[in-house]
């Protein structure tokens, strides 16, 4: 079994809290790791035809089974009925980490859900491998493209899979299979369009309206079609940080990937070699860095607060780290050789915040260094992005 990071802290929230919630994409590790957590609690899977029936047919019966042992309820989004019985019982639980509940699409983002569950358990997102998780439990890989290329869902490095034929079925039995189940899509056509037209805008601020102009579909139905992609762990949309200092500034998020695999595939990539010379290669480059800080974030008891930022007039700082005492500026070059120009934004950042923290460019070449004690550049074959974190 992978070892993962974030199992720490499911452990600690399971001694805090009466159940814990773990969501996240499909075959992102959820069910694997909470087996090996929970050895001793019985395991409910909803995918099971016959559970699923049985939980609707009589859901106080079917919770009374558990009382005394608590137990794993996963993909419990498939029994939504089950929530406000499950209410219920927290409120009258004492005993802490009984229940375990695990989803592959972020249940708690509806609001019904969201109200009956509210101040009752502990949630965390989990993601596929971060790149720490993958040098810490020895898998090889020859370098950092072939990282992008293969993305990061565990079931590839466990069982040695190809991506060529990994990713087309997960987007079509895993994808397509979730946001059919979240809602009634008419034009399945037009929406299988989209999902690769989002690809395109990795690293770019999202804009509904744009992308329905090019699609012909209203910005509505878009809005609506980039949420059920949110939802399903599918896309994550990194807020921009709002101190303007005197700038105007841009207020839209920019969309990412949570996996580049699944992002390469839908760009038609095809192998290590075409990724190389792809025209979005850099912004597939800074799609895993930052997804990445994202990852070593949710490992933390207490995370920080991520964000970027860029002036009207294209003034961009692709990362600001926040924490109580200081924001931390870190830009993401694809290039293998540095250039001393990468620090401009950075400077003018730091001129217009008077901001003196330490200040960070990770590049895809081979050399690490300190420039001074604030300028600090990370080499991505090296990379430990918890460390950064930690300084914050």
């Amino acid at each position: 079994m992978i070892n993962r990071l974030i199992g720490n802290k499911i452990i600690e929230y399971s001694h805090q809290f009466r159940a814990v919630a773990i969501t996240g994409s499909r075959q992102s590790g959820k069910t694997t790791l909470c087996k090996y957590l929970f050895p001793d609690k019985p395991y409910v899977n909803f995918e099971n035809i016959d559970t699923l029936n049985l939980s609707y047919s009589d859901p106080r019966g079917f919770l009374k089974k558990y009382k005394k042992t608590g137990c794993i309820l996963d993909e419990i989004q498939k029994a939504p009925e089950l929530f406000n019985y499950l209410q219920q019982i927290l409120d009258e639980e004492q005993e802490r980490g009984k229940y375990i509940l695990t989803g592959s699409s972020n249940f708690l983002l509806n609001e019904k859900i969201s109200q009956s569950l509210a101040g009752r358990l502990a949630y965390l997102n989990m993601f596929p491998l971060s790149f720490q998780e993958i040098q810490s439990n020895e898998l090889l890989y020859n370098d950092f493209w072939e990282l992008i290329f293969k993305g990061a869902y565990p079931e590839i490095w466990s069982q040695n899979i190809n991506p060529e034929y990994y990713y087309p079925s997960y987007i079509q039995s895993v994808i397509e299979k979730d946001i059919r189940q979240l809602v009634n899509i008419r034009k399945w056509g037009g929406f299988q369009q989209f999902v690769k037209l989002a690809a395109t805008r990795i690293g770019q601020e999202w804009n509904s309206n744009k992308a329905g102009n090019e699609l012909g579909v209203d910005a509505k139905t878009i809005s609506s079609w980039i949420s059920f992609l949110q939802i399903s762990g599918i896309v994550y949309f990194l807020p921009p940080f709002y101190n303007n200092y005197g700038k105007r500034i841009i207020k839209k998020p920019k969309l990412y990937f949570t996996d580049t695999g699944i992002a390469s595939n839908l760009l038609g990539i095809q192998n290590i070699n075409h990724l190389e010379s792809h025209p979005l290669k850099g912004e597939l480059f800074e799609n895993y860095i930052i997804m990445d800080f994202v990852k070593q974030n949710s490992f933390r008891l207490k995370p920080v607060n991520l964000y970027f930022w860029r002036s009207n007039d294209g003034i961009e700082i692709d990362l600001i780290i926040e924490s109580a005492n200081e924001l931390i500026p870190v830009e993401i070059k694809s290039g293998m050789t540095f250039n001393n120009y990468w620090w401009r934004n950075i400077d003018k950042w730091q001129k217009f915040s008077k901001n003196k923290s330490k200040a960070y460019i990770i590049y895809n070449g081979e050399n690490e260094m300190a420039l001074t004690d604030n300028k600090i550049i990370v080499n991505s074959s090296k990379l430990n992005l918890s460390k950064i974190l930690e300084t914050s």
